[in-house]
Order: C-alpha cells, then sequence, then structure tokens
C-alpha cells in the first residue's frame, strides 16, 4: 500500500497533536519536520524517528511531500501554505488561516491553481458534543434560532506572553483574546447559527496587560441575516479558564454548549445531553487539555477527503468564514463602525 509522504513544519506546543495522529495512521509516513530551533526539531525527529530540517524551503524541495502540516505562529500560515502549493503539496493548517482576510483569500488561490488541498483545523467541531448539537439543529428539532451568545473567559497573564516570541503582537499574532483565545468558540457559534452575516459590531480594548499591545477584551454582536442576534464576550484576564459557553435560543427549546457538553432542553421540559465518550482517549503528551482528543478525527477525515479526491469538510472557504469574522470584529473595535460582510 502506497503510503502520503508528510512533513509538519512547527514543533511548538501543537506539533504532538498532529505527529501523534499522523504516527497512528497506517497509510501516512510522517517523512520530516522542521523547526528555525535546531535543539528543539533534532529532539522530536529523534522521538518520532524522522528527518529533521531548519528550513522549510529545502524541505519541500528534498523531503518529496505529498502533504504538509503548518504549525507555526500565525503570520507564517499563510506564506508557508502558499510556498507548499507552489510545490505541489497539500497543506493542513492551524488555525487562523491567516492573519488577513487577504492573505487568507491568496491562501485558497494558490492552492486551486496548483490543485492542491487545503484544510483548515477547527478541530472542536469534531467534538461528540458539538456534532450532536450541530445534527439536532440541521434536522430542525429545535425550530429555527431566535438569538445565539457565546463567553470565554481565561486566564493569559504577561508572563504567558513573555514566554513567546510572537504571541501578544498585531504583526505576528494578528492580535489577542479573539483570534488566539476565542476563534474555536466563535467558529462553532456561527456554524450552529449556519447563516451568512450581515454585520459586526464590536469593542475591544486592553484593560489589564502591560507588556502587550493587542486586546484583552472583546465584545459585540454579530448580526446574520436571518435575523439572529448571536453576542460575544471574551475576556482573557480571568484568574482562571472557565468552562467556554455558547447558547442557542430556539423555537423548541434552549441549547447549552459547555467545554464539549451539549444539554437540550426542549418547551416540553424534556431534555437531552451528549459530552465526550471516555472511550475516545488518546494521549498527546503534556499539552493543554481543551484542545480534547479531536484533533485526529478531523486529521483523519482531511486524509479520507484526499483518498476519495472530495475536498475537507474545513477547507479554505469553510475557514474564510471565519477568519472574516475576526478580522471584523477587529476592524470594528479600532474604527468603532459597524462592518458589513
Amino acid at each position: 500500500m502506497h503510503k502520503l509522504r508528510v512533513g509538519i513544519v512547527g514543533c511548538g506546543n501543537i506539533f504532538p497533536m498532529h505527529a501523534i495522529s499522523i504516527k497512528k495512521n497506517d497509510q501516512l509516513d510522517l517523512v520530516a519536520i522542521c523547526d528555525i530551533k535546531k535543539d528543539r526539531v533534532e529532539k522530536e525527529a529523534k522521538r518520532f524517528e524522522t528527518k529533521a530540517y531548519d528550513d522549510y524551503e529545502t524541505m519541500l524541495k528534498e523531503a518529496k511531500l505529498d502533504v504538509v502540516h503548518i504549525c507555526t505562529p500565525h503570520y507564517l500560515h499563510a506564506p508557508m501554505t502558499v510556498l507548499a502549493a507552489e510545490h505541489h503539496v497539500h497543506v493542513l493548517t492551524e488555525k487562523p488561516m491567516a492573519i488577513h482576510v487577504d492573505d487568507a483569500k491568496k491562501m485558497i488561490e494558490t492552492c486551486e491553481s496548483h490543485q492542491v488541498t487545503l484544510g483548515v483545523i477547527f478541530q472542536n467541531r469534531y467534538n461528540k458534543g458539538a456534532a450532536f448539537l450541530k445534527d439536532v439543529l440541521m434536522k430542525g428539532k429545535l425550530g429555527k434560532i431566535k438569538s445565539a451568545k457565546c463567553q470565554v473567559t481565561w486566564d493569559r497573564s504577561d508572563d504567558y506572553y513573555m514566554r513567546s516570541d510572537w504571541k501578544g503582537t498585531w504583526d505576528k499574532e494578528g492580535g489577542g483574546a479573539v483570534i488566539d483565545q476565542a476563534i474555536h468558540t466563535l467558529d462553532l457559534m456561527r456554524w450552529f447559527v449556519d447563516d451568512e452575516i450581515d454585520y459586526i459590531d464590536a469593542s475591544i480594548a486592553n484593560r489589564v496587560h502591560l507588556k502587550i499591545d493587542v486586546e484583552d477584551t472583546a465584545e459585540g454582536l454579530i448580526q446574520f441575516k436571518n435575523g439572529v442576534r448571536a453576542n460575544f464576550h471574551v475576556i482573557n484576564y480571568n484568574t482562571m479558564d472557565s468552562p467556554v459557553t455558547i447558547e442557542l435560543h430556539c423555537e423548541n427549546g434552549i441549547a447549552k454548549y459547555t467545554d464539549g457538553l451539549a444539554e437540550i432542553t426542549y418547551t416540553d421540559t424534556s431534555k437531552e445531553i451528549v459530552g465526550a465518550d471516555p472511550r475516545e482517549r488518546l494521549d498527546y503528551g503534556d499539552v493543554k487539555s481543551y484542545w480534547g482528543v479531536s484533533h485526529i478525527k478531523q486529521i483523519s477525515d482531511f486524509y479520507q477527503t484526499l483518498k476519495e479526491k472530495k475536498k475537507p469538510v474545513i477547507d479554505g472557504n469553510e475557514a474564510l468564514v471565519t477568519q472574516k469574522i475576526v478580522n471584523a470584529i477587529y476592524e470594528s473595535g479600532k474604527t468603532h463602525k459597524k462592518v458589513y460582510l
């Protein structure tokens, strides 16, 4: 059986989620990894029995890759995707797909023109509770959504930002609490509502952090064209990572999604509750617990679509919608005006 030759660029915190998922797939061969920090890439290359590179373009030229996973700082996602596409290599990149909408569009256009596939990681859509809630909404059991809200209140101290050479910057991270911490939740909420966006009216601020210029606070309204008003509240100066929450007020009940647990209370008082399956466990090592186990689900799904010559469920165009939300929040917050999409 021909195995796809896979590479990973970026050996930081998210790297194990990709490397272990690849190694557990017997149709894939992790042949190369890359990071500019030689000690880090050499350590991981030894651990995963693969070849180490400290130059991305050299890896693309020499390793004869079929697919590359991009796990680098945000500002590198777009140029690295474009370069991979130009080498006729399929791409699966971590969120956000880019910092700016124009860069995201260039990623899509370059991949399409070189006939390679672009996938973007939003693994929380594969959580059991999220998938269940989406299915209920699609079947119409809850009726129309009347309104939606989400909340992300986490803890990211100045020390957290000072440990990184790219986080907490507009030019390299692309923002703060919204583009890094809240993007998954905003993506889920708009996926649940499933309609085109009319406009976004938001405010952003840095209320607590002394060492960064990006926002640690964001709140506002996402007005969907079907009439649904979705509000969001995001901070990363809480003293703990409180549970992420999404609430949908629907014609036939209220749906709550809390850290992977979906709980629906229908108007007749009946309930449905679906959470994580305790049998779904995968040891990724010392990684953040809220990343969950769903990376392997999305990565497996991505490769299945490659095999079937279909587009991924979360391709560049799908991820672009969430990218537009993030950038519109920032534009609205900086200009104090509604931003129409």
